[in-house]
């Protein structure tokens, strides 16, 4: 597992998304979630809730202390032990964000098979990444790593750490804004891009063809503002300052 997760540690940022579009490719949803659309309406609500659960918690893991999760020449590396933020209610507070958008959109999408592959598949992924880059901090850290692991769970939020390890410490929208804006993005993508995969789907489809409008000049939208984020970002508009 600890090979599997340095191999994907390298490559998750294209293979994450091939393997998304092959499973939606493989498993169409469906039409209707037990032909009722009431039932199929809740359903949707509760992938928008936990999609946002998801973004709602890297926010506040990128706002409090923010590490470099891309490593060292794409392997895994840690130039310090950081344990302070939400990084003391967890020890993989990010991934834990990220399982909460594949589980929402899996759910949206609203094919039972997708969703209980997909998120069995991504949840063993993210396993073996965690192995990995513990492994790694094991070697690096010793001691302090291995009583770090004694206090913080590995997936679990024990919220009672919280105030202890987020104090004297200053929430950072600028942060959030410049380091989370392409996460954001590729959420909401993911979501307008499923329901027109769903409208798609439909028998009657040819009768959705303003909704379908609708959604792609929202996509549109979404692209031109992570454009002006990424601009800006360049321009050093959410360049934290230095404390005097």
């Amino acid at each position: 597992m600890i090979a599997i997760g340095n191999f994907l540690f390298r490559f998750r940022n294209q293979l994450f998304p091939a393997i998304i579009v092959a499973l939606y490719l493989l498993m169409p949803p469906p039409t209707l979630v037990l032909d009722n659309p009431a039932l199929t309406l809740a359903k949707d609500a509760a992938a928008i809730l936990v999609i946002l659960a998801g973004l709602a918690l890297r926010a506040t893991v990128v706002g409090y202390k923010y590490i470099q999760r891309g490593g060292l020449k794409k392997k895994v590396y840690a130039k310090d032990l950081v344990t302070e933020g939400m990084f003391g209610v967890c020890r993989n507070p990010l991934y834990v964000g990220n399982m909460l958008l594949y589980c929402g959109v899996f759910l949206l999408h609203g094919n039972p098979l997708l969703v209980v592959i997909g998120v069995g598949l991504f949840a063993f992924m993210y396993e073996c990444i965690v192995y990995a880059e513990e492994a790694f901090l094991h070697r690096t850290f010793g001691q302090a790593y291995e009583a770090y692991c004694r206090d913080v769970p590995r997936w679990g939020l024990r919220l009672k750490n919280f105030a202890a390890s987020t104090e004297g410490m200053t929430f950072n929208v600028r942060r959030v804004i410049g380091k989370d804006y392409s996460t954001v993005s590729a959420a909401m993508l993911a979501i307008l891009a499923t329901e027109m995969y769903k409208l798609a789907g439909f028998e009657q489809a040819g009768r959705n063809t303003g909704v379908m409008v609708a959604l792609g000049i929202c996509m549109a939208l979404v692209g031109i503002a992570t454009a002006i984020i990424s601009y800006m970002k360049k321009r050093g508009a959410f360049r934290e300052r230095m404390a005097s």
